[in-house]
């Protein structure tokens, strides 16, 4: 219980209850504003009681991460253990590359296609290099 009473967790605490006083207010305030005829006021007063709920669930949630409790306490026995990281060879490799024979990016009818072919295969070749480096 210690835990909670980190300054830290005490502002957490203060903000909690002050959003929540303050979008109870609100809802309040929108109430009284749909009883006087603004229809849409209807829609705020619902919407601000759920934004406290909403502070609530997430200052709940905080707290029971904190306290160490991620599920309630006839889960936690149920639980399975992690399986094992993997060892040994497993990491990155660098991507395969491939040469493709052929097709319609080789069509000499289109002096555009042919000119952008030509500065993707210098990209290609030039694999540190910028676009702004490209001589054509």
């Amino acid at each position: 219980m210690k835990r909670l009473w980190t300054p830290a967790w005490i502002a957490r605490h203060v903000a909690t209850v002050v959003l929540v006083a303050a979008f109870s207010a609100l809802g309040w305030w929108q109430i009284s504003r749909a009883a006087s005829g603004n229809t849409l006021s209807w829609a705020y007063a619902v919407e601000w009681p759920v934004f406290a709920g909403f502070v609530i669930f997430l200052w709940w949630r905080e707290v029971r991460h904190a306290l160490g409790r991620g599920a309630s306490d006839g889960e936690a026995g149920r639980r399975e253990p992690a399986p094992p990281e993997p060892t040994g060879g497993v990491g990155f490799r660098p991507p395969v590359r491939t040469v493709r024979a052929g097709g319609p990016a080789d069509d000499p009818g289109d002096p555009e296609l042919a000119a952008y072919n030509r500065y993707l295969s210098w990209l290609n070749a030039n694999p540190g290099a910028r676009p702004g480096d490209y001589p054509g």
